[in-house]
């Protein structure tokens, strides 16, 4: 690991990503082949949580990649008050049951664990790889590809609705911006974590059965506006950083 993570950063973020995805596919695979109640995927997640947790200790990585402290205090960032807005989306039209309380504690658990590695990964690997040739780049990239990467819902039978979905990719492209902007000017990591994982994990309590195509494309324009108007406040508000990385 130490030596593709020396000889080149993005191709380390590039096997992570697939290690992450195929992996997920194939304990998604046997958890509902074998009816393991999401017991398979959770274990999964735990590990890769594991493994790079000790790996970035080792080799004290954790200010690098993000998991320190901001470089600005709360007010700063308005006291995180657009994030909480954000994370409780799954929540706005009411809660229930959808799966048995065993299958939704390790869902919910194993939810947590993909906030953390999908930021890891995403915001932290890759960006920082890309971001030494070009700044822009990298934030186009990670925005990007983080909307993008929800397409998958139509295929692993998380939604079968598309239009649910295209709505999906595009705040999703507005939350993913946000987050890289609050890594990269921002210093921490930690925020876009929390974020991520708590709308991940109550995303299982989520009551859609009153979401109609009109009201899936409103919350849609607000999970969008919400962000790009906070990320405007951001780059007034938090210092610029002084970096040799290169821009376009």
């Amino acid at each position: 690991m130490n030596k593709l993570y020396q000889k080149s950063e993005i191709w380390f973020a590039i096997i992570w990503i697939i290690i992450y995805v195929v992996g997920t596919s194939i304990v998604d695979g046997i958890s509902q082949d074998y009816e393991l109640n999401k017991i398979p995927t959770f274990v999964f997640h735990v590990m890769l949580c594991v493994i790079i947790i000790c790996w970035m200790n080792k080799q004290q990585l954790f200010n690098n990649y993000g998991l320190c402290r901001a470089n600005s205090p709360a007010s700063k960032f308005l006291y995180y008050i657009p994030l909480l807005i954000i994370a409780s989306c799954n929540l706005w039209f009411g809660m229930t049951m959808n799966l048995g309380i065993t299958e939704s504690i390790f869902f919910a658990g194993s939810m947590v664990c993909v906030g953390f590695i999908e930021e890891i990964i995403f915001r932290g690997f890759l960006f920082k790889a890309m971001a030494k040739d070009s700044i822009k780049a990298a934030i186009i990239v990670s925005s990007i590809t983080f909307g993008i990467g929800h397409i998958v819902n139509l295929f692993n039978g998380s939604s079968d609705d598309p239009i649910a979905t295209i709505c999906q990719i595009i705040y999703a492209m507005a939350i993913g911006f946000l987050f890289v902007i609050i890594f990269y000017r921002g210093g921490t990591l930690w925020p876009c974590i929390i974020t991520h994982s708590v709308v991940n994990a109550l995303s299982v309590f989520a009551d859609e059965s009153n979401m109609t195509t009109q009201i899936q494309i409103i919350t849609a324009a607000i999970l969008t506006i919400i962000p790009l108007i906070y990320v405007i406040i951001l780059n007034k508000t938090l210092p610029r950083r002084e970096t040799n990385e290169k821009v376009l």
